[in-house]
């Protein structure tokens, strides 16, 4: 899957946020649900405008920026 297709950059929705084509909902309201817990089928549920492959291109999307050469070091000690 090419997340390019889902995943879209407008400076004028949501100032530039990466967000799901055609809706107002951001790359980082996905992963923050998915990071508390949520399942693919809550997100479906909450949010019926999401397709399961819009969840799988914010996915991508975050794999993709984790690949960049320049990251945040972590502190060892947070870890």
């Amino acid at each position: 899957m090419d997340w390019r297709e889902r995943i879209v950059s407008d400076p004028d929705i949501l100032v530039g946020k990466p967000a799901v084509k055609g809706t107002r909902i951001s790359v980082e309201l996905i992963l923050g649900w998915l990071a508390q817990g949520w399942t693919h089928e809550m997100l479906l549920e909450s949010y019926p405008q999401l397709a399961r492959e819009d969840i799988l291109a914010a996915l991508a999307f975050a794999t993709e920026l984790m690949r960049e050469e320049s990251y945040v070091a972590l502190d060892k000690a947070a870890a």
